[in-house]
């Protein structure tokens, strides 16, 4: 599996972006994808995921009510729209993808494959 994130940029604080995560390769019915962020010299953190067959998501609590995952099964592609952006909210953002679940997604588990990852930069 391929993934390909876009969308990243510099946003002032209370403002939205949308980050694009772009697959290929793939071959099971399911996958789980995620976006996980990370600062410099900080903890990667699972932030949402989707379940492909069956449209299942979840949320760490951080971002539940601002952030919203999607996908387009049709063109391979699963987004993540945040709005009402922080400073904490800068940090690299990746997309990840794992086929070992049957249904459903798990923010926090092992993913198998990534992406390059994305840059958000909110200024206060």
């Amino acid at each position: 599996v391929q993934l390909v994130e876009s969308g990243g940029g510099l946003v002032q604080a209370g403002g939205s972006l949308r980050l694009t995560c772009a697959a290929s390769g793939f071959t099971p019915d399911h996958y789980a994808i995620a976006w996980f962020r990370q600062v410099p010299g900080g903890k990667r953190e699972g932030v949402a995921c989707i379940s492909t067959s069956d449209g299942i998501t979840s949320y760490v609590d951080s971002v539940k009510g601002r952030f919203t995952i999607s996908s387009d099964n049709a063109k391979n592609t699963v987004y993540l729209q945040m709005n009402s952006l922080s400073p904490d909210d800068t940090a690299v953002y990746y997309c990840a993808a794992d086929s070992s679940l049957d249904y459903g997604c798990i923010v926090d588990m092992s993913y198998d494959d990534w992406g390059q990852g994305t840059r958000v930069t909110v200024s206060s």
